[in-house]
């Protein structure tokens, strides 16, 4: 029996076990002393050989026209600038509530697909969309250990996070309709790499450097597996429609949980069974071999 499972799915589950396995991994290098700032340095750079595969798959053409580079640059920007403000936001701020706000960035995109792009879905997939929703709270919802939290600049970042990525998503949508998916990854790369110097300028001076295999080599691979990733959703707005591949991609938690409870041989608490459950139903429903894009 033949699967007929559309390309925008198969893009955006690479995706998701891609930027899934990075998540579940990343805090080993950074407990064993590489700073996070250093590390959003190491991912722009590891953007660099992907952003080489685009461009040799277009016949080394760049589209350089205002639109490309004004929506690649806009995607590059808004994902790594996301990525800063989070290093800031938790400094003060607790997890399981910055979290949780930013991980829902999914209901902005599908809200403005729908408003905006006038993009439809099957009744299979918005039964789909709505577990994936819950299932993205249910799964980076983490227990409370402060009962005196108060608000403060930290919960203004994370909603200006939340509204980056959630525009983000959108606009590697409609980037899609003008420009080529591999110019937009090679403007998506710069946008990263520009940023790099504000990385390096919030680092603390004189900290000391895990350069060994368990610190910057095993933090280079991840984030080489983080760019594969990025890559491909660039692919996966360019086939699929934006309001189903951002609440498959934000289930990236999903299998960032199950590697984890693998890896510490921990027993999932209800929270994370929910979740896990709730996921994998949504990623049965989600792809719908009739609504390939052209």
């Amino acid at each position: 029996m033949k699967l007929n499972i559309p390309n925008w799915f198969l893009y955006a589950l690479f995706t998701t076990l891609c930027w899934g396995t990075w998540g579940a991994f990343v805090e080993i290098p950074e407990k064993a002393g590489f700073p996070a700032t250093l590390g959003f340095i190491v991912w722009s750079i590891s953007m660099i050989p992907f952003m080489i595969v685009a461009l040799a798959k277009s016949g080394w053409k760049l589209e350089h026209g205002w639109k490309s580079v004004r929506d690649g640059m806009f995607v590059g920007l808004t994902g790594a600038g996301g990525n800063l403000l989070l290093f800031e936001a938790l400094k003060t701020g607790p997890a399981y509530i910055v979290f949780p706000i930013i991980s829902l960035y999914p209901v902005w995109t599908i809200s403005f697909s729908l408003i905006f792009l006038k993009e439809k879905a099957t009744r299979r997939q918005w039964i789909g969309i709505a577990l994936a929703v819950a299932a993205i709270f249910f799964l980076t919802w983490q227990g409370p250990d402060d009962s005196n939290v108060k608000g403060g600049a930290w919960l203004v970042l994370a909603l200006i996070i939340f509204l980056l990525w959630g525009t983000q998503n959108i606009v590697f949508k409609t980037a899609n309709r003008h420009t080529s998916a591999e110019s937009i990854f090679v403007y998506m790369t710069l946008g990263g790499l520009a940023l790099a110097p504000v990385a390096w300028w919030m680092t603390e001076p004189g900290q000391p450097i895990n350069w060994g295999l368990k610190g910057f080599w095993l933090l280079a691979f991840l984030h080489l597996v983080n760019s594969a990733g990025a890559l491909t959703v660039v692919y996966a707005y360019r086939y699929g429609k934006a309001l189903v591949v951002a609440p498959l991609i934000g289930l990236a938690p999903v299998i960032t949980v199950i590697l984890s409870l693998i890896t510490y041989g921990v027993i999932p608490s209800l929270t994370l069974s929910t979740g896990i459950v709730l996921a994998t139903v949504a990623m049965m429903l989600l792809p719908d071999a009739g609504e390939e894009e052209s």
